[in-house]
């Protein structure tokens, strides 16, 4: 692992961001993962403000896609495309600041389940529409698989893979969360089976049954197969913590493998 482009990601997004963004290259940091949630989302007032954070730091950002009451499977029409429309909106915020944007695949409504094909065909179509949209910036999107949460998309290694067949785009690859991959029991599958496929990592820990987003090396997340298995990985590697104290104790921990 190339702990050079490691970025870092707050999960707490209930504060402004911008005091704490000007102390990431101070512990070591060289990139920010702007999570579209809460205080951290685009918007057309705060851009003057990221645009500064660019020009005057040599932070190198990404973003995370918003994922609260978001559904790229959902089978309502009028909300499904309220989703895609404000997805869209920050494709085209982040076009002059981003190469690289991350976002979860969807999950099975109660209505879903009982139609599970026509909503990974919905979820596929809609991830072909973000791919598309994205081009146009040229931006990549990284579709991030899932902890072990019922009825989501994305928690398995061959399922991971058959999305980004279906998709078929060229912009379109993974993110793999470590974290995610724990809970599920398959980090190393993961990472054998997907590894030329994966555009973007995020790292965390866990005990291996919840997402719990400890820092590294606090859970139980084997690091030497990790660190093995992204050998020859050149992309970012993105924390996700809740503080920039976690964010550290997890540098140092990397640092150390």
């Amino acid at each position: 692992m190339d702990i050079s482009r490691l970025s870092f990601s707050s999960n707490t997004v209930l504060e402004d961001p911008l005091p704490w963004v000007y102390q990431l290259e101070d512990i070591g940091f060289t990139g920010w993962e702007m999570v579209q949630e809460g205080t951290q989302c685009l918007r057309e007032d705060n851009l003057p403000k990221i645009r500064e954070v660019v020009d005057t730091t040599n932070l190198v950002l990404t973003m995370h896609m918003p994922f609260s009451d978001m559904n790229l499977a959902g089978l309502n029409p009028g909300i499904h495309g309220e989703v895609l429309r404000q997805m869209k909106n920050y494709l085209y915020l982040a076009s002059e600041l981003v190469e690289v944007a991350v976002v979860h695949p969807g999950y099975l409504s109660p209505y879903g389940k009982k139609v599970s094909d026509r909503a990974w065909d919905t979820n596929i179509r809609s991830i072909q529409e973000l791919c598309d949209t994205a081009e146009e910036y040229g931006i990549s999107i990284a579709v991030e698989n899932m902890p072990n949460f019922p009825m989501i998309f994305g928690r398995e290694p061959d399922e991971m893979l058959r999305m980004l067949d279906d998709v078929d785009r060229d912009n379109v690859g993974m993110t793999l969360d470590i974290g995610h991959a724990n809970t599920t029991g398959h980090v190393e599958s993961f990472l054998e089976k997907c590894s030329d496929r994966i555009l973007h990592v995020h790292l965390h820990d866990n005990m291996g049954k919840r997402d719990e987003h400890l820092p590294a090396g606090r859970g139980t997340v084997n690091w030497e197969a990790v660190k093995k298995g992204l050998s020859n990985y050149k992309g970012r590697l993105v924390t996700e913590m809740s503080s920039l104290e976690e964010g550290r104790e997890s540098l140092d921990f990397l640092k150390g493998l």
